[in-house]
């Protein structure tokens, strides 16, 4: 599957209308990416995070 990336300014009615033209048609999908902050801080919502008391604490759990 190949991937198009479209930049438009999203004040424009007519772009704006255009581009939900295309997607209406459904032969296209919209994929958001998020960026590595937003991922970052989803992990840390989720709890998916560890805090070390120290370095040897943070190697420990790393190496062990």
């Amino acid at each position: 599957m190949a991937t198009l990336i479209i930049e438009y300014d999203a004040r424009n009615k007519f772009a704006k209308k255009t581009i939900d033209y295309i997607l209406s048609l459904g032969l296209f999908k919209v994929k958001n990416k998020i960026s590595g902050v937003d991922e970052a801080l989803l992990d840390v919502e989720e709890g998916r995070v560890y805090k070390a008391k120290n370095t040897d604490d943070m190697f420990k759990k790393i190496l062990g």
